[in-house]
């Protein structure tokens, strides 16, 4: 994209050069500094520009607003392409005045260029300045559930971190009345197999597993959700292996930054297991260790978007501890 002007404004895409401004910007918006975020948002886009939509609206002054987006690829099985909004700020004198709508605009022809057709982000329910703006934009509710579960500091919770029987291999146990009683902490969920955390070199058996389960080859999908996890501020994705070989993985970051947040808030993006792994813990295993791992880390919510008619995975989120969120889903589709 060149630089337009529209009004008052001249758009352009956002430089490396806007760091400070944006960071600024947003600082007077939220009351904290979020520099980290922005600056590995930026050098990401930078790094891998097919990826990222991120514009600037320049004035008299400077920098007026910023608007920043990712492209989703397959997320909830989609084939489609969408673009994810993640961020958006405009400076304080220059509200009132269509900074953000002119973002937006730049922000839909991007995507016609690109052969996308709709834009999705989330928001709090009570965030009514967000809520207002979204929908003077266009947005409607999104079918797609959001889900989020408390971490508690990663402390024992039975329904995620008690280990799962394999179907139809549950033996019946012999009762000793005159043992000393079992430690339920002895055995957890996540001993089922060898959980570790993801490397850039486990893509080739994540698409293989992918693969089983969709039918689909997706490699420049799980590609990209690859990195995005390695960008993370703090890496938390993983892997389980038995038998030395991988059988199910879970993308995950943490950030203090998207869709407006404060708080550190771990997103978990993709989760898998092979299918002839399937039922037998594997995603127990990796969802009690992405919780223990989370309340060393101290953070505070793990929260999903899953698509309306996967139901084995809201079934699985709801067993494992997880409840509708305070968060909406929202979509704009674009002629």
């Amino acid at each position: 994209m060149e630089a337009v002007t529209l009004g008052s404004v001249t758009l352009r895409p956002l430089r490396r050069e806007d760091l400070a401004a944006v960071v600024a910007i947003d600082a007077a918006s939220e009351g904290v500094t979020r520099r980290a975020y922005f600056e590995r948002r930026l050098l990401s886009a930078l790094g891998d520009p097919k990826l990222h939509a991120q514009f600037a609206a320049n004035d008299d002054k400077g920098l007026a607003g910023y608007i920043l987006a990712r492209v989703q690829t397959g997320e909830f099985g989609r084939i489609a392409p969408a673009l994810r909004l993640e961020a958006i700020g405009v400076r304080a004198d220059a509200k009132g005045r269509h900074v953000g709508a002119s973002l937006f605009d730049a922000l839909s022809d991007y995507c016609r260029r690109h052969g996308i057709a709709e834009v999705r982000t989330t928001a709090a329910w009570n965030d009514h300045r967000m809520l207002r703006w979204i929908d003077a934009m266009g947005f409607a509710l999104a079918p797609n559930h959001v889900v989020d579960c408390a971490v508690a500091g990663g402390e024992y919770a039975p329904e995620r971190d008690e280990p799962a029987t394999p179907d139809g291999d549950e033996a019946p146990v012999e009762i000793d009345y005159g043992g000393a009683p079992g430690n339920d902490f002895e055995r957890l969920a996540r001993d089922n197999a060898d959980v570790r955390g993801m490397e850039a070199a486990d893509l080739d058996a994540i698409v293989r597993i992918d693969r089983s389960i969709t039918g689909r080859d997706r490699r420049e999908y799980m590609r990209h959700k690859l990195l995005e996890a390695m960008d993370s501020a703090i890496r938390v994705s993983l892997t389980a292996r038995l038998d030395g070989g991988i059988v199910g993985f879970l993308m995950a970051r943490v950030d203090w930054g998207d869709f407006g947040r404060t708080e550190p808030v771990a997103v978990i993006d993709t989760l898998g297991v092979e299918a002839r792994w399937a039922h037998r813990g594997i995603g127990h295993a990796l969802m009690s260790q992405l919780f223990a791992n989370l309340g060393a880390l101290r953070v505070e919510r793990v929260e999903t978007v899953v698509a309306p008619d996967d139901l084995a995975l809201l079934g699985f989120l709801y067993a494992a501890g997880f409840a509708p969120s305070q968060r909406l889903a929202f979509v704009r589709r674009l002629s």
